[in-house]
């Protein structure tokens, strides 16, 4: 039998430790508080630019980062602003807003950390949120309530904010009622002298938060008058807008607010391969002002919402912060207007 002598291979493949501040300070010639000021970039003490350097350097060269939850421990909270993703598909206008944001909120030196909670919802979900210790938390729809900001409170997080229709108790509250959104589609058609109008609500989940509130929008756009509103239900799929683009002349429409700028697209396509006039026969109008609908023919008339820019949520976010005990801000942050061209 011939044994196999054992080698130190094994143990040179065993795990190296991560460096530490105390390896970086060795290196640099400095004391582990030094190397906290430097790397931590605080104004507490004053550090020589040369020292500074030799520290970063120093870092560089062992591949040290700080250890964010020992900081936090020291401060007593950590800079982590966690977003829950949102539950419901986010088109260009909104994933632009939340990129902005983040940018935003990284240029105060918060880490943004997006959190998927697929699954999760409501109170359940907070817990969730609470075990990572975020200092602030930007809640998207309207699933948490009163309880669920309670615990993240007590778990250290000094702001939460939610982003919805509907104020929370204890919540800072941006406030988003898409009724705006659809009343001044409804407005719009109704000004240029349509009168059977309908509202594209789409049947993808979780859109109904928005699709609800606009639809109703039109309805109360219109309140008063000889026009009516047809609820059209539809999936955004080729073949379910080929399908209702087959029926469309036997619904007598000589309009439609389509949601947003992709329904209005997919479904302008149906209605035209069906030979059905835009804006002679069926005036058609979307939402969120995308660059394609501009380069559609007839170009595409829409409704430009605004919201918030990102570097003014992260000052209130900033501000919360810093003042926990603030009374909690509400303000309508969402705005609608227009757009006119060729499809009404």
């Amino acid at each position: 039998m011939v044994q196999i002598p054992k080698t130190p291979a094994a143990a040179s493949r065993a795990p190296r430790s991560a460096p530490t501040s105390t390896d970086v300070a060795r290196l640099a010639g400095v004391s582990r508080a030094t190397v906290s000021y430097v790397l931590n970039d605080t104004g507490v003490v004053r550090i020589s630019e040369p020292t500074r350097r030799r520290v970063h350097e120093a870092a560089r060269e062992l591949g040290y980062v700080p250890h964010a939850a020992a900081r936090s421990l020291r401060a007593g909270h950590s800079r982590m602003v966690l977003m829950p993703a949102p539950a419901v598909p986010a088109g260009p206008l909104y994933s632009r807003f939340f990129s902005e944001l983040q940018k935003a909120l990284g240029h105060l030196d918060y880490t943004v950390v997006q959190y998927g909670s697929v699954g999760l919802r409501g109170d359940e979900a907070a817990r969730a949120w609470a075990e990572l210790r975020p200092v602030a938390v930007l809640v998207p729809g309207a699933d948490l309530g009163p309880q669920g900001v309670a615990v993240l409170k007590r778990s250290g997080a000094r702001a939460v904010v939610t982003l919805g229709p509907e104020s929370v108790e204890g919540a800072h509250a941006l406030l988003m009622d898409h009724r705006t959104v659809g009343r001044c589609a409804g407005r719009h058609l109704y000004e240029r002298g349509r009168r059977r109008i309908g509202v594209v609500v789409p049947e993808e989940a979780g859109l109904e938060a928005f699709a609800g509130p606009r639809l109703d929008g039109v309805r109360r756009a219109v309140r008063g008058t000889e026009a009516t509103v047809t609820e059209l239900p539809l999936a955004y799929d080729e073949r379910a807008a080929a399908a209702l683009a087959a029926r469309w002349r036997s619904l007598r429409l000589d309009a439609v607010f389509a949601y947003n700028d992709e329904y209005a697209m997919l479904l302008m396509r149906a209605l035209q391969d069906e030979g059905i006039g835009i804006p002679q026969e069926t005036a058609v109008i979307g939402a969120d002002d995308l660059m394609l609908g501009r380069l559609l023919r007839p170009r595409l008339s829409t409704v430009r919402i605004r919201l918030p820019s990102g570097p003014q949520l992260a000052e209130l976010v900033d501000r919360a912060v810093r003042d926990p005990a603030a009374a909690p801000v509400r303000r309508r942050v969402l705005d609608a207007t227009p757009v006119h061209r060729e499809s009404t």
